[in-house]
């Protein structure tokens, strides 16, 4: 029976009583250990759902160790990474994935101005790991990092960081398939909005583009920086056409990106695909939700976190098989816009 609101809670001697073990074995199968029978193990686990027991998360942190909690640093401002739907998909897959595990998940977005907090809170034993998001190469905090709990990054760190894990996609074949399908169509006049220069993955989209065109002798059109939002796009699309009118495709380095570009194209009365196609990246719910729907470069985001996860509780319990860089592929996903 579950004990009402009257009674004490379970103890551990009430669900070894209630199974037919020891106070100690029950705390074996509470903290997983592996020196219990499969038998007795589901035995004990039974009797903890018929009674209700729940764990006492500070007493087995003091036995352990362990914070059992996971940082989840956004070296952000808090407006960009909660605008953003591609990191929101990797946040989905981070907590899914944890869901079965005995770890939570602290949220921290550093801004700059609070990078030491940050470090502080993270040095002291608060956390057992770390995933980090939205990163720049500017974030010199992260070089200490490594040093103090096991890190794990969404996307390529800044070449100089040279601990943690990395999931990543090919952000390079990604920009390659972009380049790759506006010429497959018959552009010739294309021209990019880049993503930050302070983070690796703009970096790479562009790498991949350009050489798709040079491979194919076709000199690239304007280049304009964005910020990986929808805002920043815009600014970047009237830039490009003050520069050259003419354009006849753009690649975009992220969907949100390529929504305020579209935006602007219309204002202009560009038709797009008609005389502007569009190639956006993320594959995020922007791209299906702008008024045309938006070809783009599918990263698969959630499966990104999940990945994350699993290395990082790996890595926690001791095993030491993980590679460091695990690349996910891209896929060329073709809509209405180009």
């Amino acid at each position: 029976m579950r004990p009402n609101r009257h009674t004490s809670p379970p103890t551990l001697e009430m669900v070894g009583a209630h199974a037919g073990v020891s106070r100690a074995t029950v705390s074996r199968v509470v903290n997983g250990s592996p020196k219990v029978s499969p038998q007795i193990a589901a035995a004990v686990r039974a009797a903890i759902s018929e009674l209700g027991y729940v764990p006492n998360r500070a007493a087995r942190s003091l036995a352990s160790k362990q914070s059992h909690a996971i940082a989840l640093v956004v070296p952000e401002d808090m407006a960009h990474f909660f605008g953003d739907l591609y990191f929101a998909s990797i946040v989905v897959g981070i907590n899914d994935r944890l869901q079965d595990s005995d770890y939570v998940l602290n949220l921290m977005v550093a801004s700059e101005e609070r990078y030491g907090k940050t470090m502080r809170y993270l040095q002291g034993g608060n956390v057992d790991g770390a995933f980090v998001v939205s990163h720049h190469t500017s974030d010199r905090f992260l070089d200490a990092l490594t040093d103090v709990i096991p890190v794990v990054f969404g996307g390529r760190p800044a070449d100089r960081i040279t601990g943690g894990y990395v999931v990543d996609v090919d952000n390079v074949a990604g920009g390659r398939l972009a380049g790759e399908h506006l010429l497959s169509i018959g552009r010739r006049r294309i021209a990019h909005i880049a993503g930050p220069a302070t983070m690796p993955a703009g970096i790479d989209r562009e790498r991949g583009f350009r050489s798709a065109l040079e491979d194919a002798g076709v000199e690239p059109g304007p280049s304009v920086e964005g910020d990986f939002t929808s805002p920043g796009g815009a600014n970047a699309m009237r830039a490009i056409l003050a520069q050259d009118p003419d354009i006849d495709a753009v690649f975009v380095a992220s969907d949100l990106m390529a929504s305020g570009a579209m935006t602007v194209l219309r204002e202009a009365g560009v038709d797009v695909p008609g005389d502007v196609a569009i190639v956006g990246y993320d594959d995020s719910e922007a791209a299906t939700a702008s008024v045309v729907p938006l070809t783009t470069v599918r990263q698969p985001s959630e499966a990104m976190g999940a990945a994350m996860v699993d290395i990082l509780l790996g890595v926690l319990r001791g095993e030491e098989d993980h590679p460091r860089l695990t690349i996910l592929p891209t896929e060329l996903i073709v809509r209405s816009s180009a």
